[in-house]
């Protein structure tokens, strides 16, 4: 490319963030540039059924419905792109974006939906049993285990709150904590240790998972390292991970504020950064809900907010 390409709205993420501000954006006359990321359709590509979101009765995977956004946002005249987000400027606008090493864009308008990556333990058998009983989403794949045997794998709020939630859907909760107390708030803690099906294992690590057509069991450790280290075996069907997520906002963070985590901050109730004309939408700037019904929500915020500041400019 010998001059840099200038774009009026420019969209980093392909989640439901990132399509629903497709779809705004298109519709509003913007001339949207898309690019997809490492993972064409987000985390959400990776869940094999989602009952939760409006508008599908019987359900959809992840996937489906990631494409259905999609060619929704290719109706509206939104140009979607493969490429990956390599560098940022944003000192001035316009800002400037390089895409996969050499090309620049230079853009009026820049919403961040980069999304978020669960945090794993970095075994195999995660892999290997992904949407066959491991999950890092209580709220997204509880309903599946009605009645069941499952784990949760934390000490924190987090998982706190996914023993909970599940507790109320599955017959027994397996709480696996590394340490020997749990790093929960008081408040979060009380409430665990209250409800009879959650089973706390206090320095418990996990060592993998087995099953034929999916997660039976898991094979953990109890006090690791000392003298009276124990191999134990739960048998659960569902696996869920609540270890924390990483916001990919790595690129942006020497021009925008973060919180202790990583997460983008915006003004609260808006999708609007501290610089004009940046938004972020969806999980890199949710640390909370992290579901894709609220990520579109942002998504669409971030695309009004985004045409309010080009119509305010007069462009």
């Amino acid at each position: 490319m010998t001059d840099m390409e200038k774009v009026r709205c420019l969209i980093i993420g392909s989640g439901p963030a990132g399509y629903t501000a497709a779809i705004y954006a298109s519709r509003a006359g913007m001339s949207p540039v898309l690019y997809e990321g490492l993972q064409p359709g987000g985390q959400l590509t990776a869940t094999t059924e989602v009952e939760n979101f409006p508008g599908y009765p019987q359900g959809v995977s992840g996937a489906g419905m990631m494409e259905d956004m999609r060619q929704q946002a290719l109706r509206f005249g939104t140009d979607i792109r493969a490429g990956v987000v390599t560098g940022a400027d944003l000192s001035a606008a316009p800002y400037k974006i390089t895409v996969d090493g050499p090309a620049t864009l230079e853009t009026e308008t820049l919403i961040i939906a980069t999304g978020a990556s669960a945090k794993y333990l970095g075994l195999p058998d995660e892999q290997t049993y992904a949407g066959m009983g491991v999950s890092a989403c209580a709220t997204c794949d509880g309903f599946f285990y009605r009645g069941k045997n499952v784990a949760v794998t934390g000490g924190g709020d987090t998982a706190c709150e996914d023993a909970l939630y599940l507790s109320r859907l599955a017959s027994q909760v397996f709480l696996i904590v590394r340490k020997s107390f749990l790093r929960a708030s008081k408040v979060m803690q009380e409430r665990v240790f209250q409800t009879p099906n959650i089973r706390i294992l206090f320095e418990h690590n996990t060592l993998g998972l087995f099953g034929r057509d999916g997660v039976e069991g898991a094979r953990l450790v109890k006090r690791r390292g000392e003298p009276d280290e124990e191999e134990v075996t739960i048998a659960i069907d569902g696996f869920f991970l609540a270890i924390g997520h990483t916001p990919d906002s790595g690129l942006f963070k020497p021009w925008l504020e973060t919180d202790g985590n990583g997460y983008l901050l915006t003004r609260p109730g808006t999708p609007c950064t501290k610089l004009p004309g940046v938004f972020a939408a969806g999980d890199v700037a949710d640390p909370v809900y992290r579901q894709a019904v609220t990520a579109a929500a942002a998504g669409c915020r971030a695309a009004i907010e985004a045409e309010r500041y080009l119509v305010e400019k007069g462009n």
